[in-house]
């Protein structure tokens, strides 16, 4: 069943859309796959796992791989669709400070979040893909290579919204948020490499309960939709996560019932211009997700006056 009023864009049928999404994100599951165990990656992409510096991290041949299978897939499948493409490894090219693209219908692309993870043989990468329209996605998806499952969030004009994940054999499953309201009962899902003092002051503050480790922030909201954990929070400022790395994630926890804002409940805002997305956001399953964001304001006034949510 589709949302209410769901968005898609004029003569793009949502079925052949899904069905689409669904070739192409196997695909990328089976070249990224491929990679990490040093087989030959399938569609004709080189085998050797080159690994250069660019950007803020290292790029491999993985990343440009599967970005090249679904830019190039998605052009072919839709032709005159009308819609642009973003890219964490074009974005370079496509992006000027200040300018938003202009784009009435976005897509945004991390062929590979969690590259060191992925590097470092942790299996905890994700490919992340998002249409955005008028700053906010209508659609996300969010693929688990090795865990093989596949997450798919569609959103409706009136917020309503529908997410299931699937495996490879077309099965759908729904998300299964916990139940869990007590702050002090709450599992935080958190970096592995991203912490600092701030957001260690922050967490202490907070008082939850557990914590688990997980890379990329696909995996990590995909912990909150199968009910292992309840809340991520992500705290930076000019080093911040960028429109890739949430918009794919942030769209399937809202349709499946969740919530994801800054602290003060501003929500986030894609292709404005700059694509970094700083501040204290939080992505929770929704039951506590006021109280969360309240606690975090007064602590982060105590923790860093100057530090804007």
């Amino acid at each position: 069943m589709m949302p209410a009023a769901a968005a898609m864009p004029p003569g793009v049928d949502p079925e052949g859309l899904f069905q689409e999404l669904r070739r192409l994100s196997w695909g990328a599951a089976d070249i990224l796959r491929a990679y990490a165990r040093g087989e030959q990656p399938p569609h004709g992409f080189p085998r050797a796992l080159s690994v250069e510096e660019g950007g803020e991290g290292p790029v491999s041949a993985a990343d440009l791989a599967v970005n090249s299978w679904l830019l190039e897939g998605l052009a072919a499948a839709f032709p005159q669709a009308g819609w642009t493409v973003l890219s964490e490894e074009t974005a370079a090219e496509q992006l000027y400070a200040g300018e938003p693209l202009a784009a009435e219908w976005l897509w945004i692309l991390d062929p590979l979040d969690g590259t060191k993870d992925f590097l470092q043989g942790s299996g905890e990468y994700a490919v992340h893909l998002a249409l955005v329209k008028d700053h906010r996605p209508v659609l996300g998806v969010v693929l688990l290579p090795e865990l093989d499952e596949l997450w798919i969030g569609w959103l409706g004009a009136d917020g309503s919204g529908r997410a299931w994940r699937e495996d490879r054999s077309g099965g759908q499953f729904p998300p299964a948020l916990s139940g869990r309201r007590e702050l002090s009962e709450l599992v935080l899902v958190a970096s592995r490499n991203h912490r600092d003092q701030r957001l260690e002051q922050l967490l202490e503050a907070l008082a939850l309960g557990d914590t688990k480790a997980i890379g990329s922030v696909g995996g990590k909201v995909a912990t909150i939709l199968r009910g292992e954990t309840d809340l991520y929070i992500s705290l930076s400022g000019s080093s911040a996560p960028k429109d890739w790395d949430m918009a794919a994630p942030e769209a399937v926890l809202i349709a499946a019932g969740g919530a994801f804002s800054h602290a003060d409940g501003r929500p986030l805002s894609y292709n404005d211009g700059d694509v970094r997305q700083a501040g204290c956001l939080v992505a929770s399953h929704g039951l506590s997700h006021g109280r969360i964001c309240d606690r975090a304001v007064t602590a982060l006034a105590q923790i860093d006056p100057g530090f804007a949510v």
